[in-house]
Formats: C-alpha cells, structure tokens, sequence
C-alpha cells in the first residue's frame, strides 16, 4: 500500500515568541484606548488576537499530530516542545506510544478440532499517523466514544485504535491455533509443532499474522504472547485423565526398563562369582519374583525358603 503519510512542511513560529507578539496585540489594544490612538485598528487588533489564540500547540516525546486545512491533509507534525501554527490549521492529536493489550481467553478448535481456551498479551504502537486516522473509521468510532461520556476526543481516538486492534488480534489468534495441535498426542510426528511446545515459533508467526492485519490501520505489534493455554472444560477431564494415564504409562516404561537391567546385572553377577548354580528353570523363577517385587505398586513380602537349591 502507499505511504500516504509526510512531515508538515508548513509554517511554525516558537510558542513563546508568539505568545510575546499576543501580549503585543494586547497592550497596542490597551494603548490605543487610553490614548485615544487609532482607535479604528482596535476591533481589528481584537480579532486578530482572538484568531491568533487557536494557532498554539504543545507536543510531548512520542507523540503527534495530523495538520489538516479544511480537511486537507498537510502533514504530520512531530517537533516536540511548545509551537504556534497557522490558526486555521486542525490538528489531530494521536500518541505514538507503547500500549498492552490483555486479550481475554476465546474458544477455539485446534488443528485436531479439540476446543481449548487461548489469550494472547501483546504490544502495540501507532507506526503510520496517516493510515491510523484515515484508513480505518477510527474517526467515527471515536465520536461515538466521546459522545458517550466525558472523553476528550484524542482518548477516544486511542479507544478506538484499541477496539480495531482487539477484534483484529482475536481472528488472528484463531487463526494461528487453528494451524498447530495443542500437543503431540494426535500426531504421528513426535517432533511437530504444537501450541504447547512450540511458544517461540508460535509467538513468532503470530506478531507476524497480527502485523499483516493491522498494516492496514498503521499500527504496528513489536511483541505478542500466548499468556493462558488449556482445554475447554467440557473436555479438561477427560484429557487430564489421558494425560495421567500417558504419564503412567511412560513410567511404567521406566519401571520396567530398569527391572530387567537389575535382573541381568544379578544373574551375570551371581554366575561371575559362582555365588550359587541356577539351572534354567530357576533362573525363569528369579526373574520372575525379581520382576514382581521391582515393578510391584506396594512393597513385597520376604519368604524365607529353608530347602535345598538342589532336587
């Protein structure tokens, strides 16, 4: 899209200055009438002054104004510190500083149709002054605040870009999760990408995805986040329980991977040391008792036997 936006170009005096040339206006005003010296020139003085009042203009760091000639636009103005411009001049004012929004988590279905919850916290800025203003109907949406309440009309306008940026930043989060499994356990590849494993990659897509949406607009995202991530409640249960009943299993993995190891040390350590002869029978008992007692739930119970290893 065309970079619409400039820098105002037009005439700008110090505020000061202009401020001592009001003072100026005023005490010709004062010095005529009691001097009864051109008394003709004190309406137009008096008019002059009242114009002269609505040219001043006072701008903080990061912030701006669009310069507008009955609906013209003729710049932005970015020059900190306090100004005097044409009067007849609007200027609108719009902050070019950082701001958070906390999205509230939303419903969706994962790659896998899964319903989970998502909520995303992110960081956004006016970039373009031109395209926030007039590209998207931030204007009306900002009347409309203003009239609701006691607003000032650059708050509103603020308000407004925020709105744009909420609704923009919940179909670009339904559309990234959309893409991804919430985890693998769906997936015949273990090393794919899911919303859970994934943060830096997912994060990644989704400044960009959110970038793409609000380019639009003018606003820039510099970081975006997943901040909450879980299964809708109508299944949590029962995923909590699949997933207690993966975490079981896989220890029972370890269990028993570490049963037969031991097994096989002390069957190789007692033939080593010719501790005792074990025939094949007696060495299926062993592994089987060694078996039950290592992958056993609860403790086992001793039996001493006092016979005789050999028939």
């Amino acid at each position: 899209m065309e970079n619409k936006e400039f820098t105002f170009k037009g005439f700008v005096m110090n505020g000061f200055l202009a401020l001592l040339l009001l003072l100026a206006m005023y005490g010709w005003i004062v010095f005529s009438g009691v001097n009864g010296v051109a008394l003709w020139s004190i309406p137009i003085v008096a008019v002059v002054s009242l114009v002269w009042l609505g040219g001043y203009m006072m701008l903080e760091p990061n912030e701006a104004r669009a310069m507008l000639f009955f609906g013209k636009y003729c710049g932005t103005f970015y020059k900190n510190g306090f100004w005097w411009v044409n009067p007849f001049l609007t200027a609108k004012k719009v902050s070019l500083r950082a701001r958070n929004l906390n999205a509230e988590p939303i419903k969706v279905n994962d790659k896998a149709g899964n319903p989970i919850m998502i909520g995303l916290v992110l960081v956004w800025r006016v970039k373009d002054v031109y395209k926030a203003l007039f590209e998207i109907d931030s204007q009306t949406m900002a009347s409309s605040k203003s009239s609701a309440g006691v607003v000032s009309a650059s708050v509103a306008r603020m308000n407004a870009f925020e709105t744009f940026v909420s609704v923009q930043s919940d179909a670009a989060l339904r559309q990234v999760a959309g893409g991804f499994n919430y985890d693998n356990n769906d997936s015949n590849d273990a090393e794919a990408i899911t919303l859970r494993s994934g943060a830096d990659e997912i994060n990644e897509l989704l400044v960009a995805k959110l970038n793409e949406r609000l380019s639009i607009a003018g606003i820039e995202v510099t970081e975006a986040r997943i901040n909450y991530l879980a299964y809708a409640p109508e299944i949590a249960a029962v995923m909590l329980r699949r997933q207690q009943a993966d975490a079981i299993i896989s220890a029972r993995e370890k269990i028993v991977e570490g049963a037969v190891s031991m097994v096989s040390m002390a069957l190789d350590k007692l033939s080593a040391e010719e501790i005792v002869e074990l025939d094949e029978e007696k060495k299926a008992a062993m592994v089987s008792n060694l078996l039950v007692v290592l992958c056993a739930d609860e403790s086992a119970q001793p039996v001493v036997n006092t016979g005789t290893l050999n028939h």
